[in-house]
């Protein structure tokens, strides 16, 4: 579990180095036009970065390049064709892209369409989308590292964008100028900044990979027939982010407001989520492919038991105290009171959402493990649907909301679809004995912990109020919860402190 706490520990810092560009951007901007259209235009690169890096690329291109590491097959040389095979597509992907911007903006968000936010989004895409080109080689030079068991660098590369982003809006405030322009173009100086500190860590680690003529080979002809599946399966979630983006484009502020909600949620999401994800993947690939398969089950029930120890404390917070979260960390500058009250529904609305997303993380594994893209791809239509059919039908009824009850309905039925998935690959898609007695307990914990958050809130109601108290509160607010939470789960036999100090030793 070392590489679990060396992602979790540089992904934190870089979600709390992401929570203070938010923090400056809401102050900033606001959730007006401006905002909006910075929302718009960051998340389009981010969307097929997502399907053709993380989606594609990662599940493909991980257990593959693994697999050849473990056998001793020419992995540099499929990693080579891999660089280049994707690097052009990408290239080809910028250049329409800068010139299909109007109509991609309108297919993000055509409530848009006759507003100021329209035009705004037009130029911000094209100034951010080549980011595109410079992340998905990141992501793929990151698998390299991954596979080889060096999670650091890959892990540190998104502090990166984070420090670039707050720099060019520090900067700018102090010389007076833009921030908004100086924001969207640090997007792109970022990526080139993320892809040369994963490149320098690559070589180092003996794969100092080349830019090349692209040539299709077998093997990555192979690695095409598995990414599509895994690129389509990542499309459907892009999908559901759409669908959600569209309708909340045509409600004022909504799009802001989802954005931010998406971004506290996404700290424990980030953290345990994608930290074991990255970090499971090729553990499995590697355990499989040496038929280790009590290995690979044990492997699968830690990540499980120690995620959702950390996970399912965080979603009772976001669900029981959102308000006081939303108002400490955003509300201020621009951001006024209103906008608190409703980015802290959403919160709560996601919150409750949160464990089916880490556990999509911890299943897919067993699929993509065993180069299986095509079953993760058929679950995630039917959640997409579900998606579809619960945000269109319910915004009428409940507004701007829709697509986040959209979002957590689909992310259990995803789940639902998985742990019925698996029960054909035996034993070791089972969660063991210890995970089956600990889990309720962690439950129970965290129950615990929910009401005596839920009660410090209300007396520390005036304290997080308050201008110069409201910091100092909250963080009081979180620390007792922190603690509740370990001493109950210590006392009821949840968890032992000694394992997670243990881990973090080895990490």
């Amino acid at each position: 579990m070392s590489g679990f706490f060396t992602v979790g520990v540089w992904t934190l810092l870089s979600r709390v180095l992401g929570f203070v560009r938010d923090i400056m951007i809401l102050a900033i901007l606001g959730t007006g036009p401006l905002y909006e259209a910075y929302v718009v235009a960051f998340r389009l690169p981010n969307m097929f970065r997502r399907f053709f890096a993380e989606g594609a690329f990662n599940m493909a291109f991980v257990p593959m390049f693994a697999k050849k590491l473990e056998s001793g097959d020419e992995a540099h040389g499929f990693a080579e064709d891999a660089f280049a095979g994707l690097a052009s597509v990408l290239i080809v992907l910028t250049l329409l892209a800068q010139l299909a911007m109007p109509w991609l903006i309108y297919g993000l968000a055509s409530g848009f369409a006759g507003k100021e936010q329209f035009g705004l989004s037009v130029e911000f895409g094209r100034i951010a989308f080549p980011y595109i080109l410079f992340i998905s080689l990141a992501a793929l030079l990151s698998g390299v590292l991954n596979a080889t068991g060096r999670f650091a660098a890959a892990a540190a590369a998104p502090v990166l964008l984070n420090v670039l982003l707050v720099s060019a809006m520090a900067g700018a405030s102090y010389l007076g100028t833009d921030v908004a322009q100086a924001l969207i173009w640090a997007i792109p100086v970022a990526g080139v900044a993320q892809m040369a500190l994963v490149w320098i860590a690559a070589s180092r680690a003996g794969f100092r990979l080349r830019l090349k003529r692209p040539r299709y080979t077998p093997e990555l002809g192979k690695l095409v027939r598995v990414a599509v599946p895994a690129a389509l399966a990542g499309g459907v979630v892009q999908v559901n982010l759409l669908v959600g983006q569209q309708v909340a484009s045509y409600f004022d502020k909504a799009v802001g407001w989802l954005f931010a909600a998406d971004r506290l949620y996404q700290l424990p999401l980030g953290v345990v989520g994608i930290a074991i994800g990255i970090v499971l993947l090729p553990d499995l690939s590697r355990r499989l492919a040496a038929d280790d398969q009590s290995g690979a089950r044990n492997a699968l029930s830690r990540a499980a038991e120690v995620s959702l120890a950390l996970t399912i404390p965080s979603a009772v917070a976001l669900v029981v105290i959102p308000v006081p979260l939303v108002s400490v960390l955003f509300e201020r500058g621009a951001t006024t009171a209103d906008d608190t009250a409703a980015i802290a529904i959403a919160v709560a609305i996601y919150g409750l959402g949160l464990p089916s997303f880490v556990l999509q993380k911890i299943l897919q594994p067993l699929f993509f493990a065993r180069a299986d893209t095509k079953t993760p791809f058929h679950y995630a239509l039917v959640a997409m649907v579900i998606n579809l059919l619960v945000a269109i039908g319910l915004a009428p009824v409940l507004g701007w909301i829709a697509p986040a009850i959209a979002t957590t309905l689909a992310g259990w039925v995803m789940v639902f679809l998985l742990m019925r998935g698996v029960r054909p690959l035996g034993d070791v898609a089972r969660f063991d004995a210890r995970f089956n007695t600990r889990i309720w307990r962690i439950c129970a914990s965290s129950v615990v912990m929910g009401v005596v958050v839920w009660g410090a809130s209300i007396a520390l109601d005036g304290a997080l109020h308050t201008a110069g108290l409201r910091y100092l509160a909250l963080a009081g607010l979180v620390g007792g919860g922190i603690v509740t939470y370990f001493a109950t789960g210590h006392l009821i036999g949840a968890f032992r402190l000694s394992d997670f100090r243990k881990s973090m030793r080895r990490g």
